[in-house]
C-alpha cells in the first residue's frame, strides 16, 4: 500500500525547471521514496484509483481555482468524498485543501483580505490541542503561503485548528482523518523565495514590498512536520 500524491496542477516553469514539480517536494516533505508514494495528474486526465487501493492521499497544490468547476476538479472532489466516507487518510493542500472542503460542503472563493503569499505567522486555535496532526505543534509557527482564494466557509462539522492575520482557515479538520492545509508544508525556503521573484510584478501592482518579501523568507520546520506526521499516520494503518 503506497501514498497516493493526487498532482491538481504544476510549479511555475521558471521554478520547476530549478527546483523540481510539486510531487517530488511532496516526498521530500514526506520522507519517502517514490515506491512509497505515487503520483497521479487528475489535471492531465489521469484516472484516479480505487480509494480502498492506497493508504493515503495527498492533494496538492494548483495553478487552477476550485471555483471555476473545472471537470477534472469536479470528478476529484466526488472521488474525495468517496475515500473520506471510507476512512482514507487525506490531507489536501492550498487548492486540495480548498477542494476538500468543497467536497464536504464548505463554501470557497476569493480571499476578502487579499493575496497572501511569503513566511507567514501561524497561530493554532485551542481545538487544535487534541489533534493528531496539530497537537504537538506550538501554539505559534512559521509557515510558507501562496494564494488568492480560500475556504470562506467551512464545511458542517469541520474544525479549525490553524489562523493567520489574512485567513480564518489555516487549517482544517474536515473529518476524523481528514485535513486541508491552507500554507504549503512541502515548501522550502528556497521554493518560497523562487514563488516571490516569479511573481514579482504581479506583487509589485498590488503594492508588495518584494524585497522585503524576499528577507522574510525563512525555514519553516514546524509546519513541514505536518506532513511526516501524516505519512505515519496513514502506513502504519
Amino acid at each position: 500500500m503506497t501514498l497516493l500524491i493526487v498532482q491538481t496542477g504544476t510549479a511555475i516553469p521558471a521554478v520547476r525547471r530549478q527546483l523540481g514539480d510539486f510531487a517530488q517536494w511532496f516526498r521530500r516533505g514526506l520522507g519517502l521514496s517514490p515506491r512509497q508514494a505515487r503520483g497521479v495528474r487528475v489535471d492531465r486526465g489521469a484516472s484516479l484509483p480505487a480509494p480502498g487501493s492506497v493508504a493515503g492521499v495527498i492533494v496538492t497544490g494548483s495553478g487552477a481555482m476550485v471555483t471555476d468547476r473545472l471537470a477534472w476538479s469536479e470528478a476529484t472532489a466526488r472521488w474525495l468524498r468517496r475515500a473520506i466516507d471510507a476512512d482514507i487518510p487525506v490531507l489536501g493542500v492550498c487548492y486540495g485543501h480548498q477542494l476538500l472542503a468543497h467536497a464536504m460542503g464548505g463554501r470557497v472563493g476569493y480571499n476578502p483580505r487579499g493575496r497572501e503569499m511569503g513566511t507567514v505567522e501561524i497561530a493554532r486555535t485551542r481545538a487544535a490541542h487534541e489533534d493528531a496532526l496539530f497537537g504537538s505543534m506550538p501554539d505559534a509557527f512559521a509557515a510558507q503561503a501562496t494564494h488568492l482564494q480560500t475556504v470562506l466557509e467551512p464545511p458542517r462539522d469541520a474544525v479549525v485548528l490553524a489562523r493567520s492575520s489574512l485567513d480564518s482557515c489555516q487549517a482544517v479538520r474536515f473529518a476524523p482523518r481528514a485535513w486541508g492545509l491552507q500554507f504549503h508544508p512541502e515548501f522550502g525556503a528556497r521554493e518560497m523565495g523562487a514563488y516571490i521573484r516569479a511573481r514579482d510584478g504581479a506583487l509589485a501592482d498590488e503594492d508588495f514590498n518584494v524585497p522585503a518579501m524576499l528577507r522574510e523568507v525563512r525555514a519553516t520546520p514546524q509546519a513541514r512536520s505536518v506532513l511526516r506526521r501524516f505519512a505515519r499516520l496513514a502506513l502504519r494503518g
